[in-house]
Parts: structure tokens; sequence; C-alpha cells
């Protein structure tokens, strides 16, 4: 699982180092695609969004927070996503509906990357 923070500079919270790891995962995606495609293996990943998790509740909760404004009104979509939303993601990802697919970055994001 990889995360839009692959793809953009967080703010206002601060995570250079996280950013960077979530960058590497697209990046090793990509790589062992084209490495293993050849032997059939398929591989890809998701980029989701901010999730409401145990973490990011009082951030979600939180209606003065900075951070929870940037998150859900920086979103179409206006809210944050749940984690089956991913889950159903990734079964996607397992499944033979997606046999044409490897060395994708999924992005499930509400469509916060579209601004």
């Amino acid at each position: 699982i990889g995360s839009i923070s692959g793809y953009i500079v967080n703010y206002p919270q601060e995570q250079a180092q996280y950013n960077a790891s979530k960058a590497a995962v697209h990046h090793l995606t990509k790589s062992l695609a084209a490495e293993w495609a050849p032997r059939g293996v398929r591989v890809n990943a998701v980029a989701p969004t901010y999730i409401v998790t145990d973490l990011t509740k009082s951030v979600a909760e939180d209606q003065t927070s900075d951070v929870r404004k940037h998150w859900i009104d920086g979103t179409p979509m206006g809210r944050m996503g749940q984690p089956e939303e991913i889950a159903s993601t990734v079964l996607f990802l397992a499944s033979d509906a997606s046999s044409l697919l490897t060395g994708s970055i999924v992005v499930a994001d509400g469509g916060f990357l579209c601004w």
C-alpha cells in the first residue's frame, strides 16, 4: 500500500520521511512489475487518501483542526476514506478482473490529487 503522500508534500503536518517512503513504494511497485511480469507475476499498489482509522479519527472529528481542513476541504468528495473502500480496491487488484494491470498505482483519493 502506497499513499497519495508519495505524490505530494503534506501540509500543515511535516512528514518528509513518510512522503519519501511512500514514493519509494510506488517506484518499487513499478520496478518489481517490470522484473516479474515475464514470470507471470503482477505487482500493483494502491495510493489511498487520508483514511479514517484509530490514528486519524481525532483529527477527522476536530472541526477546528487545520489538518482536518486540509484533508477534508482539499478533497472534492469532501470526506476522508474508509478502510473498506481501500480493501475493495485491493480485492479488485488481487482478482482476475485486473489481469492486465501491472506496475499500476491505483489512486483512491476522493479526487484529492485533482487540485
